[in-house]
């Protein structure tokens, strides 16, 4: 069902609410400047300056003021900007145009919120511009009924990236990482290094293919991946909506043939990096036509094929990277420039909210037969 579009341009809501975004970013990064022990992450810490995020965190309370000066023009909702005003001069209160990088100790812990804040910023500013001026689904509410549900399940997936990263590689890491392969790391690494994150994509696609698959052919495991399916909204945050068991068995999966073969550092990190945009990108709202890269590449379309929850649609689609995995193991389907009319689950009252999703899978006995979107081609 579609809903009335809430933003226009000129009215005022797309700047108040751009401030009120930007002042929880500044006042959440003043956090990591006073405590960063505990609230930024070791190895993300390497990638960036104190001095940069410093320089950032300006310009960012900066553009706040100014979103909220258009917010108060333009708008006829004045709470809005003002709250936005608000978090901004608090942030310069407890420091932000004077807060000093320093030197961090070592903890045992820490909370990924510095990754949690530059993740969501970069992806917000790429493509909430981009949902707004390519839309799929053009009625859809930019903040509809689960938005919540979706940021809350970004949020925690990113505050505890080190936890995650740990139990999701320490399988693979034990398993494959010490078994004499140095034959095939060195030819690995010695290829160019296009070469090898093509191969690192194509590897790892094999893995996720077959364990996503399995997800959707086994009942019990398909209560946990449900989740994922679960929501009616694709957009940018539709993505983050993956329930931590899912998580773990899918990226250790994933983690094994990257060991297996070795790749070098720049070619896993630019990895992550490709697999966290581009698993934004396919559950986001754009009807973007990418022309034959469709074919080549998954695009929103395809992926939201595999969202549809239409029942002669369940099983198709599950290559995360490559649709030619698909069309090898007969689960392809793209029907032209055709999108599906709906997403999610149907199944009646299925639990909305973080904490009820998180139980669910486990309060049904695993031989109940509950055989909603799995593949019919498994049964």
């Amino acid at each position: 069902m579609s809903e009335k579009a809430p933003f226009k341009i000129g009215e005022g809501y797309i700047s108040s609410y751009s401030c009120i975004f930007l002042g929880l970013i500044s006042l959440f990064a003043i956090v990591c400047f006073h405590f960063p022990e505990h609230f930024t992450t070791p190895e993300f810490r390497e990638v960036y300056t104190g001095e940069m995020m410093k320089t950032i965190l300006m310009g960012v309370i900066i553009a706040s003021f100014f979103f909220a000066a258009l917010g108060f023009l333009l708008s006829k909702k004045k709470k809005l900007p003002v709250i936005g005003i608000v978090l901004c001069t608090l942030s310069i209160a407890l420091g932000g145009f004077e807060v000093k990088a320093r030197a961090v100790d070592k903890t045992a812990w820490s909370i990924g919120l510095d990754w949690l804040l530059i993740d969501l910023f970069i992806l917000a500013l790429i493509f909430i511009p981009i949902e707004m001026a390519f839309p799929k689904r053009i009625g859809q509410k930019r903040f509809h009924a689960e938005w919540r549900t979706d940021l809350v399940y970004f949020a925690i997936s990113h505050l505890f990236v080190q936890f995650f990263g740990v139990i999701t590689q320490a399988p693979a890491k034990v398993l494959f990482g010490q078994l004499g392969l140095d034959r095939i790391h060195t030819w690995v690494q010695e290829l160019p290094f296009v070469a090898e994150f093509l191969l690192a994509l194509l590897v790892t696609d094999l893995f996720q293919y077959w364990a996503h698959r399995l997800f959707h052919s086994h009942v019990y495991l398909w209560r946990f991946h449900s989740v994922h399916h679960s929501t009616q909204s694709m957009d940018w945050l539709a993505g983050s909506r993956t329930h931590f068991v899912d998580i773990f068995v899918t990226r250790s999966i994933s983690f094994i043939p990257l060991y297996i073969c070795g790749f070098s550092m720049i070619t896993f990190n630019t990895y992550i990096i490709f697999v966290s945009i581009h698993a934004v990108l396919i559950h986001a709202n754009t009807g973007i036509n990418f022309g034959i890269f469709k074919y080549i590449f998954v695009t929103p379309q395809f992926h939201h094929w595999h969202h549809s929850d239409d029942p002669n649609i369940y099983g198709k689609n599950f290559a995360i990277h490559f649709p030619f995995l698909d069309k090898i193991f007969g689960t392809y389907y793209l029907p032209g420039d055709v999108w599906p009319e709906g997403t999610g689950v149907r199944e009646a009252n299925y639990p909305k909210g973080y904490l009820k999703q998180l139980i669910y899978p486990f309060t049904k006995s695993p031989f109940d037969k509950d055989l909603n979107m799995i593949d019919k081609s498994e049964r």
